[in-house]
C-alpha cells in the first residue's frame, strides 16, 4: 500500500478526529493539541488513513501520544509506514504506552522493535469507567 506521510495541518483534524473516534483503543486525546506537538498523516491521495502524535521529551527522548489507523485502511501496513517514517527522522528512546487489552498494537509495536519495559496499573480508563493497565514500552533508535 503506498501511503505518504506528512506534517498534520489544522485542516486534517476533522479526520484525525474521525479516525480517533473509530479507533477505541487509541488515546482520547483533544485534536486540537496535536498541532503543537510532531504531528504526522499518512495521506493515501485523498483520505487520511491515520496518524501519529509524538513530543520531544528531553534531548533523546521522545513519546508517542497516540497513533491509529482508519477502519478503512488497517491490515494494509499504515501503520508500519506511519511508525517507520517517524523513527527515521529521530535518535535515541523512544517511549510509548499502549493498553494491556489491546493484543494487536503489542504485537505490532514488538515486530517493529519495541520491547515492553514497564507497567501502569490503572492508567487508563475503558467507556465503562473500569480501570485498565498500561504497557510501558521502549524503543532505541541509533
Amino acid at each position: 500500500m503506498f501511503c505518504h506521510i506528512r506534517p498534520g495541518e489544522a485542516r486534517d483534524l476533522p479526520g484525525v478526529a474521525a479516525i480517533q473516534q473509530a479507533s477505541p483503543a487509541a488515546s482520547d486525546w483533544p485534536v486540537a493539541e496535536y498541532l503543537q506537538y510532531d504531528f504526522r498523516v499518512a495521506d493515501a491521495d485523498g483520505p487520511l488513513a491515520g496518524f501519529l502524535v509524538s513530543r520531544l521529551l528531553t534531548e533523546g527522548e521522545w513519546e508517542i501520544l497516540n497513533v491509529a489507523v482508519s477502519p478503512l485502511f488497517r491490515r494494509r501496513g499504515v501503520g508500519r509506514c506511519l511508525l517507520h517514517a517517524f523513527l527515521e527522522t529521530v535518535a535515541g528512546e523512544v517511549y510509548l504506552e499502549v493498553r494491556e487489552s489491546n493484543e494487536v498494537a503489542i504485537i505490532f509495536y514488538k515486530s517493529m522493535g519495541f520491547k515492553e519495559i514497564g507497567r501502569r496499573p490503572q492508567y487508563y480508563r475503558t467507556s465503562s469507567g473500569e480501570a485498565e493497565t498500561a504497557i510501558v514500552m521502549k524503543f532505541h533508535s541509533c
